[in-house]
């Protein structure tokens, strides 16, 4: 019965809060920091359970029984499920005090620590779920918490359109994944994990005919349809656009929900039913390369943004993109491995940001930023923990997550070797946007508002203290055995997913990833603190190019252009020709029908008995008429 009561403390903090924070007001925070870390202690007890015997199924009720279709809330707690349990309770716990400080004295500060406990609480039930069906129930539920959180400062346009945009985008994805949710139905008659995984072999060789000239197999589109969802959700290419603008949001839902958990949502759907995709070899090739593209894609953005947060932002799509390329080349316990670590150092450079956000009196702009690192010196030093664990640094836990990534692919046959080679690439990127970020933002000269720099300072402990923790955890994540705890659940293409750590191939990719870390960094210190200008001087020398990346290669300008325009201009022809002209002119046609009629039959209605008489009479002798000539 405990392992109910960890996805329903948060809930019973959003109703309370939701339901009495016209009262609770500023004491909020109590009941919602007191539910996670509830649900964490839970979620710790759940790993040991699980560690120390099998995994854990639970029946809650039954939910839906209509002749064949019989769907329960129920749970299945695995080694997966519990690693993803501690990742959320944690990260969410930290942001929850972080809360606590960075929205002090703000409008509406219980209904944002409801939000929070309710997207606590789906995220929960989304790892714990053991059917499709809850499963698509939780993952719209996080996307609907995602919509409220980015929108909470509802009176700024740019946050409602953020909001907006989010949800649009999601809701293509997610079009998919409930059509492929509803061919699992058709095919398996069940919605179930363990049953469907069961089954899944025998329909291996079951095709569908597509457009009348193509045979696909039946898990292939499946996968592929599921995987639609996970590209909206995990913010792959081309439904990447709407995690940018997500940082709209207060910084705290940036690392909480745009960083750790909900956007992470997508890698896991793809290990947890490794089962079914490892049966479509095509389907996993367009994962891998998918993750791939996004990876640099998004990499070679963030080395020239200026918002403080879109640059993590962008980092965040690429490293998503480095996980998803894991789960597609079949090293799923490499991608999963990646994803907690990379929960750690995300949360704590977003909250980082956070925390220079508040000092500098909410100013992004990192070129009015720089000379900060001896003001903030506790934010500066977890900022260079972070940063460095993100370009894959030797010691750090993003050094051995990303190498278990580059070696798995390096195995994976042909395509991995390519890819491989584009995440050394996207490890050389990364670890120069993220050196950029730190040497433009804490070192130099300040560049500061003069009228807020004589009173920049630490934030308060309930800041800092969640910073400290979490650089902690980027550093130790890295060592206590997180691939081999994974390994024995997500298995390989053809097994149990192994690397190779020991040979020579192995090595020489570590030494080569370690090298693009360093030589990234290196080339970030050369050219913004060893030649000051000198990114000007290759801006205006390559204008292109540079103009590619400031304007994210126009990706925002293309769908305006392709497919916000015409869909709009489509809905105002509609408007106009349908709306307008058909439905409007009809309904307002007979009500003027009705109103020639009325005021022709009004004129009949003089009030004159004599009128009244002479009428009776007329009509008497039509009718007489009538009758004599018929």
């Amino acid at each position: 019965m405990k392992y109910v009561l960890i996805p329903l403390l948060p809930f019973a903090a959003f109703l309370i809060i939701g339901l009495c924070g016209h009262w609770i007001r500023e004491r909020a925070h109590w009941i919602a920091v007191t539910a996670v870390f509830g649900s964490l202690l839970l979620s710790v007890s759940a790993f040991i359970d699980v560690a120390q015997g099998e995994p854990i199924t639970m029946t809650l009720y039954s939910w839906i029984s209509s002749g064949t279709f019989k769907v329960d809330i129920g749970f299945y707690i695995d080694r997966l499920t519990v690693a993803m349990l501690l990742l959320v309770t944690i990260v969410s716990g930290l942001v929850h005090i972080y809360t606590i400080g960075y929205m002090h004295g703000e409008s509406g500060y219980p209904r944002f620590f409801a939000y929070i406990a309710l997207f606590t609480f789906s995220m929960l039930m989304l790892v714990m779920a053991d059917n499709f069906l809850q499963l698509y129930v939780f993952w719209e539920a996080v996307g609907l918490c995602s919509y409220l959180l980015i929108g909470h400062w509802y009176d700024r346009k740019s946050a409602n359109d953020a909001a907006t945009k989010a949800f649009v985008v999601n809701r293509v994805g997610d079009f998919g994944f409930g059509l492929g949710v509803m061919l699992i139905f058709a095919i398996f008659g069940t919605l179930q994990y363990q049953e469907v995984f069961a089954g899944a072999a025998s329909q291996a060789a079951l095709t569908l005919n597509v457009g009348g000239h193509w045979q696909v197999g039946v898990l292939t589109m499946i996968c592929l349809l599921l995987f639609a969802g996970a590209v909206g959700k995990s913010a792959q290419f081309p439904l990447h656009v709407w995690l940018p603008d997500a940082m709209e949001g207060p910084t705290p839902i940036s690392a909480l929900i745009h960083a750790a958990t909900m956007v992470t949502a997508g890698v896991f759907m793809v290990a947890r039913l490794a089962p079914l995709y490892n049966l479509s070899p095509a389907a996993m090739d367009v994962v891998a390369v998918t993750g791939g593209f996004t990876a640099i894609f998004a990499a070679t953005i963030a080395i020239t943004q200026n918002d403080i947060k879109r640059v993590v932002a962008y980092s965040t799509v690429s490293q998503l993109g480095y996980m998803m390329m894991a789960c597609g080349l079949g090293v799923y316990t490499a991608g999963m491995y990646h994803l907690l670590t990379h929960g750690a150092f995300k949360a704590l450079l977003f909250l980082g940001c956070g925390s220079v956000i508040i000092a500098l009196h909410h100013e992004q702009d990192i070129r009015r930023m720089g000379g900060l690192k001896d003001k903030l010196p506790i934010t500066y030093w977890t900022f260079v923990i972070g940063s460095i664990a993100l370009a894959g640094i030797p010691l750090t836990s993003g050094f051995f997550s990303k190498d278990e990534i580059l070696i798995g692919a390096w195995t994976a046959g042909t395509l991995g070797k390519t890819l491989a080679v584009v995440g050394l690439m996207t490890a050389f990127l990364t670890a120069f946007y993220s050196a950029r970020l730190v040497f433009v933002a804490f070192w130099g000269p300040s560049r500061v508002d003069p009228k807020h720099a004589q009173h920049i300072h630490e934030p308060s402990p309930t800041m800092t203290v969640p910073l400290m923790i979490l650089a902690a955890l980027a550093i130790i994540t890295g060592y206590v055995g997180i691939p081999e705890f994974l390994a024995s659940v997500l298995p390989g293409p053809s097994g149990p997913a192994e690397t190779h750590h020991g040979s020579p191939e192995a090595m020489a990719i570590m030494v080569i990833a370690s090298l693009a870390g360093i030589g990234g960094i290196a080339a970030a210190y050369m050219i913004y603190v060893g030649s000051p200008g000198l990114s000007k001087r290759l801006a205006a020398q390559w204008p292109s190019a540079y103009g590619l990346s400031l304007n994210k290669w126009y990706m925002d300008e293309l769908y305006d252009a392709w497919i916000v325009k015409p869909t709009t201009e489509a809905a105002d022809i509609l408007w106009r020709g349908v709306d307008v002209a058909v439905i409007d002119a009809a309904v307002n046609g007979v009500a003027r029908v009705v109103t020639f009629w009325s005021g022709m039959l009004r004129l009949l209605q003089s009030g004159q008995v004599q009128h009244y008489a002479l009428a009776m009479a007329l009509g008497a002798v039509a009718i007489l008429g009538v009758y004599v000539l018929f």
